[in-house]
């Protein structure tokens, strides 16, 4: 592998080629845009402004995000809204649900804002969500990224217990770069989450930033982390600049560095891998060919 080149602010504000992003629509992009729009629903894909959003619509999935859509941490990386929260929707595990099934998902990702203002930090609202989901749709596979929960095992038990068939939790950068990136987030907190997870039997996924400064061997270390505390899924991808407030992006990564990082991921042990420069948390799950057979 090469070594990574650190490139000037002029050379950042010209994004490669390889990150120009494709415009989408059609049937499908509407129809999840109406189901999200009437059901007041909340997605990481607007929230986050992720670049795969008219992609993913277009292919008639979304991200749904729960717990509301202001977040008690203020991570540099992310875009959505931090503050106080409102308090929970009681009636948002039947919106979900009911969204799932107008879809026709076979695969849904959840995913949730921090609630470090609530006893249970949303736990019991996680799980709510998840029978919910299960009960309306008993055949679809359920994807959920969770908070770290500040690895309380009491907590990660509720969600566990419910039963999702694959638990996320990103480590989102490298050890380094962690406390510069997330807001009282822990890296060790993160891969005890991962390793928690694991042991419970349900598959852990994670998923890592890249561009932010990192060395190509903090990020193989980083891996190395992971596969260590049983993770079996993972995503790598290349940060960009959400919004003016957010960190700068330091280097933007070449779709053979992301090709070399999954050759390396195989190798260490992964399951399943998603790597390269557009790839996010939940892009293409429902291509995992670990619940192939499952989707048939």
């Amino acid at each position: 592998m090469q070594p990574h080149i650190l490139k000037t602010k002029m050379d950042i504000k010209r994004k490669p080629d390889w990150l120009k992003i494709k415009l989408h629509g059609g049937e499908n992009y509407v129809k999840v845009k109406q189901i999200v729009e009437k059901h007041h629903l909340n997605t990481i894909c607007s929230s986050g402004k992720c670049p795969n959003m008219g992609e993913c619509w277009s292919r008639g999935t979304a991200t749904f995000m729960i717990s509301g859509d202001i977040c008690t941490r203020s991570c540099k990386f992310c875009a959505t809204k931090t503050g106080k929260p409102l308090p929970l929707d009681a009636n948002e595990p039947a919106k979900i649900a009911e969204s799932i099934k107008l879809m026709g998902l076979k695969h849904c990702v959840i995913t949730s804002v921090d609630r470090d203002d609530l006893t249970d930090k949303s736990a019991n609202h996680w799980a709510n969500t998840i029978n919910e989901v299960r009960k309306i749709n008993p055949e679809v596979i359920i994807e959920v990224l969770i908070p770290d929960f500040d690895c309380n095992e009491s907590l990660l038990d509720i969600v566990i217990n419910s039963k999702p068939d694959i638990i996320a939790h990103n480590v989102e950068t490298v050890e380094r770069l962690t406390p510069e990136i997330r807001t009282k987030a822990k890296y060790q907190t993160s891969l005890d989450v991962i390793k928690y997870i694991s042991q419970s039997g349900i598959t852990s996924k994670s998923g890592i930033m890249v561009g932010l400064g990192e060395t190509e061997e903090e990020v193989i270390t980083t891996m190395k982390n992971l596969v260590d505390a049983g993770c079996k899924v993972i995503t790598i991808g290349q940060y960009l600049q959400p919004t003016t407030n957010n960190i700068e992006v330091k280097e933007y990564i070449t779709p053979q560095q992301f090709d070399d990082y999954k050759k390396i991921g195989f190798e260490m042990g992964f399951l399943y891998i998603e790597s390269g420069p557009l790839v996010r948390s939940s892009y293409m799950a429902d291509k995992s060919n670990l619940f192939e057979k499952k989707n048939k």
